[in-house]
């Protein structure tokens, strides 16, 4: 076991891992289920591991890349539960300003024709933009 919680303490050193991630990288170093869960309880106890932490400092890292469903869709994938999700999303600002600031840096001026504005509204929501966020954004370029 003390084995396992030096492992544990040196990833969670280089940086932080959603439960569900760190039991799966020390899964293969674990002698048993009860084990892992052990040290994954005991470094819940104490503050070292943290779901609401890790997704929170997910979102505020990939907010300005992606809109709130593919963050929603990454912290999931990762583990994390749906109630820590909820509470981290609001940390990544107004989605609709994101999503514009993503747009001018890849695009920066308004469609041409209706192929451009199709291929500009794919490459929102393949970020994860919603189609209200992407409406508002196109239409105040537009006008």
């Amino acid at each position: 076991m003390p084995d396992l919680r030096v492992r544990a303490l040196q990833m969670l050193t280089r940086r932080d891992y959603s439960r569900a991630q760190l039991q799966a990288k020390l899964a293969v170093h674990a002698e048993s289920e009860e084990e892992l869960n052990a040290v994954l309880d005991t470094l819940q106890s104490e503050r070292l591991l943290s779901d609401p932490r890790y997704a929170s400092q997910r979102v505020v890292a990939r907010a300005g890349r992606y809109g709130n469903a593919r963050l929603r869709q990454e912290l999931k994938q990762q583990g994390v539960g749906e109630a820590d999700i909820e509470a981290a999303l609001p940390e990544a600002g107004d989605e609709a300003e994101r999503c514009r600031a993503v747009w001018l840096k890849k695009f920066g001026q308004a469609p041409g024709s209706a192929e451009e504005r199709a291929k500009q509204m794919r490459f929102l929501q393949y970020r994860g933009f919603s189609g209200d966020a992407i409406r508002r954004t196109l239409r105040g370029v537009e006008e």
